[in-house]
């Protein structure tokens, strides 16, 4: 019983304790890429590259933006690990889409990527093309010593109120705030169904 009281005061602090002004230029960034007729590309890896495939599903459905998560193809990325190598796959990825200044990537990430520890080159690398290309790089990290939070144009750091559970927080607020966005009035177009429905 400790533990889980434990871990769901852990949950509330972090709710207290996020950076709602991060959260709001994320909004603002998203708000932008729809209004350029840009694209957003949602990278992650491990739990947050299921968390890419959702999140892809809601700001298509819900916020009208165009976006999509490499990981979805398992076929091109495993072919480009394979021929290639894991640290490129989804700069070459973005390559292969015309990565453009009217884009976004969104990292979703513990650590935000780390070169010189090789923890989640793959990001790093993704973060690197897409500033060169003048896409913006939106995130949402557990760590703020990461690539991703020291390079991005928006990114929400997860609070840290526990070392020991760095990753499941982290991964879990990453599901809170997307569907906080694709919920904001700003972004969202498409009513959800339960909440459409009379009555519940």
């Amino acid at each position: 019983m400790n533990f889980i009281r434990d871990y769901l005061q852990e949950v509330r602090q972090i709710a207290e304790l996020i950076n709602l002004e991060a959260i709001n230029r994320l909004v603002q960034q998203l708000v932008a890429v729809r209004a350029r007729g840009g694209r957003l590309f949602i990278l992650g890896v491990g739990g947050s590259a299921a968390n890419a495939s959702h999140a892809v599903n809601d700001f298509r459905k819900i916020a009208g933006i165009e976006c999509y998560a490499p990981t979805d193809n398992v076929a091109e990325l495993t072919a480009r690990t394979n021929d290639e190598s894991w640290g490129t796959v989804f700069a070459s990825w973005l390559e292969t889409s015309r990565l453009s200044d009217k884009d976004a990537i969104f990292i979703l990430s513990v650590g935000g990527g780390d070169m010189a520890r090789n923890i989640s080159p793959n990001l790093v690398l993704a973060v690197e093309l897409a500033r060169a290309r003048g896409a913006a790089v939106l995130g949402i990290v557990g760590r703020d010593g990461g690539y991703t939070a020291r390079s991005g144009t928006a990114v929400v750091i997860v609070p840290t109120v526990n070392a020991a559970t760095i990753t499941p927080h982290t991964e879990t607020f990453q599901a809170v705030i997307w569907h906080l966005l694709v919920s904001h009035p700003d972004l969202k177009r498409m009513e959800t169904k339960w909440e459409s429905s009379a009555g519940g």
